[in-house]
């Protein structure tokens, strides 16, 4: 197939001394520029004389002069393709240089500074944090609602889809959540949005002041949060966490927005203790602060007894409950949801309106389905078994390969387990070391920007199967330089 030459091109009349130079300026400023890339093929000059309304000896001078200049090579048997490298002496024309205003600059340059590091890629033994088991997710069943979504899209008129979203898609997450955590609501209080980190954004939009609004967040924690309300202009202030959660005495008086994972702490991986919980609620009723209660994993409980979220014990007043489908399906979709407060949903559905105008309707509509039929239910029981099976096979060859220096937390829910390390070991080089060979995982240190305590590994389990755990923990024993102190008798249950 030609292909055609998608620049606007102002040709003389036919008889002017100066269409070749003029043809040939233009086509030199396309490619200087940047309209032509480099590596685009450009027509033959039989095609460009044709589509322009050329003689072919006019189309050929212009080729020619291009190629003496550097900026078209001629390929045998392929074609002419614009220059790879542009010529040295190539400068735009027109305006001379223009300057932005300095605060425009330093605006964006802060923006910089909160970029997020690249994720890491997927590796031979995947124990990065947060990721599930998408093999195992019934993706045959998901293409058909898709499918089924798009015949019924098929049979309505085009339009946009209202950003609210459908009413039935909140009832299924509202059983969903009554299912899952034991939480009473109503679908009048459920906000759809784009996973976990578009519902961090909307709260950032609707409830922070610039330069005034302090947001307490926890240290060590998840640094996309903090890093979304620390863009919209918050004052951000880490608070330490410990064995029951966040420390309550140490939040500042004067924050009004107070983020926490209290059913597994990110990363530690601890649950929040009940009396850390009714502290926090008293903090927060006294300040008239707004608790975001981010429950990520809460769905995998591995034995203990679920404590009540916070949503539940605050009665609807305090708390906007995030939630994901992220971990309980897979990553990509990016879907999830906020239980809010009736004072705040008009606000954050508004919100949503502005910042994604319409929503997605054959995602939603298939997310509608896989709830409202219980495909969610099974698949999440079947992956209670999967993940509980995993993190035992990882807490035993932690234990047993790696006691001396590796002591996990004491976690009952996600899908990580986190483990202090005893003595000065290097551990940033001990996760480079992992990484070339084949091993994905991160140490806590990275999520704090208070002094640890300790620090320690995040061994997540989720995408790490089975039978390569005791391969991973041997590894990264290798990698750290020893051999581990293996305990005599102990059931590797103490470890949990």
């Amino acid at each position: 197939m030609i292909p055609r030459l998608e620049v606007d091109l102002a040709i003389p009349a036919r008889g002017s001394r100066q269409r070749v130079r003029s043809i040939h300026r233009q086509l030199r400023q396309a490619i200087i520029d940047g309209r032509l890339k480099p590596g685009a093929r450009l027509p033959s000059t039989r095609a460009f004389a044709s589509e322009h309304g050329l003689a072919r000896n006019t189309a050929c001078a212009v080729y020619d002069l291009l190629l003496a200049e550097g900026y078209i090579v001629a390929r045998a048997g392929s074609g002419v393709f614009v220059a790879g490298i542009a010529p040295k002496h190539a400068r735009p024309t027109g305006r001379g240089a223009v300057r932005v205003d300095d605060h425009l600059r330093r605006q964006a340059e802060r923006f910089c500074c909160l970029r997020l590091p690249a994720i890491a890629a997927p590796s031979r033994i995947d124990m990065r944090l947060g990721i599930p088991d998408q093999s195992l997710f019934p993706f045959d069943v998901w293409r058909r609602l898709v499918g089924q979504a798009l015949r019924e899209l098929a049979r309505i008129p085009g339009s946009y889809a209202d950003a609210g979203v459908d009413g039935r898609l909140r009832e299924a997450i509202a059983a969903h959540v009554s299912f899952s955590r034991a939480i009473a609501c109503d679908a009048s209080e459920i906000v759809a949005c784009n996973g976990a980190q578009q519902a961090f954004d909307l709260l950032a939009r609707v409830l922070v002041r610039p330069g005034r609004t302090c947001v307490a967040v926890e240290d060590p924690g998840y640094l996309p949060l903090r890093r979304v309300f620390a863009g919209a202009g918050a004052r951000v202030a880490p608070v330490p966490v410990d064995e029951e959660g966040i420390i309550v005495d140490r939040i500042p008086k004067e924050a009004r927005l107070i983020c926490v994972t209290p059913s597994h702490q990110f990363p530690l991986g601890v649950a929040m203790s009940a009396r850390r919980r009714r502290a926090l609620l008293e903090f927060a009723g006294r300040a008239g602060a707004v608790i975001v209660e981010d429950d990520y994993d809460s769905e995998f409980r591995h034995g203990a007894r679920p404590l009540d979220a916070l949503r539940t014990l605050d009665g609807g007043e305090l708390v906007v409950y995030v939630g994901t489908f992220s971990k309980s399906m897979f990553p990509a979709l990016r879907l999830g949801f906020l239980l809010c407060p009736a004072w705040l949903r008009p606000a954050l559905a508004a919100a949503r309106a502005i910042s994604a105008w319409h929503g997605r309707p054959v995602e939603e509509a298939a997310l509608t389905a896989f709830v409202s039929e219980g495909h969610l239910a099974r698949h999440i029981r079947k992956m209670r078994r999967v993940y509980s099976e995993r993190r035992t096979a990882l807490l035993a060859a932690l234990h047993t390969h790696a006691g001396g220096w590796l002591k996990p937390t004491a976690c009952h829910a996600g899908l990580h387990v986190t483990a202090l390390a005893a003595g000065e070991r290097k551990l940033d080089r001990l996760v480079e070391r992992a990484h070339a060979r084949g091993i994905a995982i991160d140490r806590i240190g990275r999520c704090a920007t208070l002094p640890l305590k300790a620090d320690g590994l995040a061994l997540g389990f989720g995408a790490c199967p089975e039978r390569r755990i005791e391969e991973a923990v041997l590894t990264l024993l290798a990698c750290a330089g020893g051999r581990g102190d293996r305990p005599r008798r102990a059931s590797p249950a103490a470890c949990a």
